[in-house]
């Protein structure tokens, strides 16, 4: 079964707006925001928690799909999607 993996970097909103989206694809078998193993620091702050609601921050999400023209349309979608929102999108093939 085909993963599609990427990093969206936007909002919560957004986040939520694209799996909400992708969950709308028929025949996706699953969806999945994975946590950041090691949280982003910023070099403004002496604490890597206290990010502002108003910046960007990543999120890692993954899709299974059940086949690879299923994960074809999924890529596709979500840089549509990521477009839409003014998001950025990264695939990759492992976080």
């Amino acid at each position: 079964m085909p993963m599609v993996r990427f990093r969206l970097t936007g909002s919560r909103a957004d986040a939520d707006t694209m799996i909400a989206a992708l969950h709308g694809i028929s025949d996706i078998e699953h969806i999945e925001e994975i946590d950041d193993l090691m949280p982003q620091m910023r070099d403004d702050s002496s604490s890597s928690e206290s990010v502002s609601d108003s910046e960007a921050q990543m999120y890692c999400i993954e899709v299974d799909a059940a086949s690879d023209q299923l994960a074809d349309t999924v890529r596709g979608s979500a840089e549509v999607i990521a477009r839409e929102l003014d998001a950025g999108i990264e695939f990759t093939d492992e976080f």
